[in-house]
């Protein structure tokens, strides 16, 4: 006999709820996890709601969770699959406009044989109660106590209003032209930043190979090598290839090298659809090293990722300060490694895409060989200035009226 199928939607919720699982029980990156999760979904449509609801649940889940516990009686443990349906069936119907019966009626499902009546009675009471989520959702409290620490109240806010809604489209363009004649905010040379929520592919100069994503604050390393005019550049740890393709455009003889297979993969199409060329060499930057030195490397360094929380809320449960001192202490020696690799008077540009200083501000003293040579304000953005001594820092707070920036620090260095 065949299984019965699930009533519609509820496979959907079901795909929802083991990514939720694999990110917060299991610790794996959200996008990791999506192949896995919802891999039974036939439809894209199923497996772009099945992401879409847990980003969301991720952007609100201390609020979700402050919302099931105010209408238990005892505390249902993190862990519990009806803590996990609850929160699927409230982001549903408080932040996703899924109509509160609809909400309920796919997520039942997901309990059957188990605490049905509980989650049905927790979510009607939360519902005849007219509950609503705050407009910044709220950090997990480990998190905003360590930026409050790092920071200052005006970041953690800013960090709050970032997350409540996925960030704008960034697009860096191959051509200048082709950039300011594309619809959109142009914050930079080569940029054009869009709200939309088309898909990427159907956007136009995609097929063209006119542009690719890239939030603006991620473009700012390869800016700050200037034009290549031929000159050699290793791209360190380069997948998926963004910097890349930024130095093959500006005229640097590119090599990027990366231990990811699937992610070169990914920069090996990118080079395909803009036509661009660059040398892909798959190896870990600990244990490879350049034939020869080079004029230019840009490292942009493995970490935490706490700095692209919008895009991807997951890094807000998985990293723990366990995990920031490990990458800090793998990007000192990458650091000191690529150094050595150098031409003298050759230029370095560090950068990570995180919001914690272990792994940025503190590398400033962990590079003996390299002296650092400040940015100057007109090589940057619009709306984003250097620190005093030199080196760029990117946070929430920058371009908030304008869709903020993801966190990065970048220093630039010559030997």
């Amino acid at each position: 006999m065949k299984p019965q199928a699930s009533p519609p939607g509820v496979d959907a919720r079901r795909a929802a709820l083991r990514l939720l699982d694999a990110v917060l029980r299991r610790g794996l990156p959200l996008e990791a996890a999506l192949g896995g999760a919802a891999g039974d979904l036939a439809k894209p449509e199923d497996r772009g709601l099945a992401h879409a609801i847990a980003a969301e649940t991720l952007r609100r889940l201390p609020d979700l969770d402050a919302l099931i516990d105010s209408a238990t009686q005892q505390r249902l443990p993190p862990d519990a699959k009806a803590r996990f349906a609850l929160r699927i069936a409230l982001v549903q119907a408080l932040a996703l406009g899924t109509p509160p019966h609809a909400a309920i009626s796919t997520v039942l499902p997901l309990v059957d044989g188990g605490p049905r009546r509980l989650v049905h009675g927790v979510f009607g009471a939360l519902m005849r109660r007219k509950v609503t989520l705050p407009a910044s959702p709220s950090l997990p409290r480990g998190v905003a106590e360590r930026w409050l620490t790092a920071w200052d109240r005006d970041m953690v806010d800013a960090a709050r209003s970032a997350l409540a809604a996925p960030p704008p489209l960034d697009l860096s363009f191959a051509d200048a032209d082709a950039a300011q004649a594309f619809a959109g905010e142009h914050l930079a040379d080569r940029h054009a930043r869009i709200f939309t929520q088309s898909r990427v592919a159907e956007l136009p100069g995609f097929a063209e190979g006119q542009w690719w994503v890239q939030d603006l604050a991620a473009s700012i390393p390869a800016r700050l090598l200037g034009p290549g005019d031929g000159r050699a550049v290793l791209d360190l740890c380069a997948a998926p290839g963004g910097k890349t393709l930024q130095l093959a455009s500006a005229g640097w003889r590119v090599t990027a090298v990366d231990s990811s297979a699937n992610r070169l993969e990914r920069l090996r199409e990118n080079l395909q659809r803009t036509r661009l060329s660059a040398e892909v060499i798959e190896a870990d930057v600990m244990q490879w090293e350049p034939s020869a030195p080079v004029d230019a490397i840009l490292l942009d360094a493995p970490c935490s990722a706490t700095g692209i929380f919008r895009r991807h809320p997951d890094v807000l449960y998985r990293v723990r300060p366990k995990v920031i001192a490990e990458m800090a202490e793998l990007q000192r020696a990458m650091l000191a490694r690529a150094s050595g690799w150098l031409k003298p008077g050759g230029t370095l540009v560090f950068s990570t895409c995180s919001l914690e200083p272990d792994e940025g501000e503190l590398h400033l003293d962990h590079a003996p060989e390299l002296t650092l040579d400040p940015v100057a304000s007109d090589e940057l953005p619009e709306g984003i200035a250097p620190h005093p001594s030199g080196y760029v820092r990117t946070l929430p707070t920058m371009l908030a009226d304008k869709g903020a920036l993801d966190g990065f620090f970048i220093a630039r260095f010559k030997r």
